[in-house]
């Protein structure tokens, strides 16, 4: 066990999806396909390299700007936006989403790691939010991606 200070939280979430990563990839990166099952409030704009998107939530009202930082398809998808508590100067956090192609590309790891926020009660508390929405996603983009089913609706109105 470490001695060492904890100085920033992050967390990753994994999950696998039968289907292949330039799908799986797609129901990230295409608006459309991402606000059927996760921005409950809708989302403008796909996930291209150097463009600022809007996610909008009903759990959280008010759309508010995502800023895409790199974006590899089928297999790598890096965003930030802003966020308190955090460690960075800009007042961001950073979110990468990886696929990975599993069993013969037939499945798909997808890993979602998000960073950083200050270690106090107050920054772990948000960090947990966040990766207790980012499960609920990988949750939901499986039924969505796989079976058309769409978990959020009414979850959270």
């Amino acid at each position: 066990m470490s001695t060492d200070p904890l100085n920033e939280l992050s967390f990753t979430v994994s999950g696998r999806i039968a289907r292949p990563c330039a799908e799986v990839y797609e129901a990230v990166a295409d608006p459309a396909q991402l606000s059927r099952y996760f921005t409950t409030g809708g989302a403008q704009g796909r996930l291209d390299p150097g463009s600022v998107v809007t996610w909008d939530f009903a759990d959280f009202p008010g759309a508010f700007p995502v800023t895409v930082v790199e974006a590899t398809p089928p297999h790598r998808i890096v965003i930030e936006w802003d966020g308190e508590q955090t460690t960075t100067p800009a007042g961001t956090t950073r979110t990468t989403f990886t696929f990975e192609p599993i069993d013969g590309d037939r499945r798909t790891l997808v890993t979602i790691t998000e960073e950083s926020w200050i270690a106090t009660p107050d920054g772990a508390k948000r960090a947990f939010g966040n990766c207790e929405g980012w499960t609920g996603m990988l949750a939901a983009m499986k039924a969505w991606v796989e079976h058309g089913v769409v978990l959020r609706d009414g979850f959270y109105r």
